[in-house]
């Protein structure tokens, strides 16, 4: 089916989208830092709402939808790395 990856919350989805594949129950999910990242599961796709960098991206199909799963993963990961990260840059008087 498809992968749709919007860069801008306003521009997500469609309302033809969300006729389309965002329809009947869903269950969600919260992950990341104060749960910044909701997991939508519907029947015929996953939405992902990223709201610390305004992304969404909506995954339709069953094999797209296995693969919204491993975003989610790899975005919790990426913001837990970005918090742990020191200050790449050093004054002297800090060493």
């Amino acid at each position: 089916m498809g992968v749709y990856r919007y860069e801008n919350r306003y521009s997500a989805p469609t309302r033809e989208q969300r006729d389309r594949y965002m329809k009947g129950d869903c269950e969600e999910h919260r992950f990341g830092p104060d749960g910044e990242i909701l997991l939508v599961v519907y029947d015929e796709a996953v939405y992902i709402k990223d709201d610390i960098e305004d992304v969404r991206i909506l995954f339709t199909g069953i094999k797209d939808k296995e693969k919204a799963y491993e975003e989610v993963n790899r975005l919790v990961e990426y913001y837990r790395q970005k918090e742990e990260r020191d200050d790449p840059f050093r004054t002297g008087n800090d060493c």
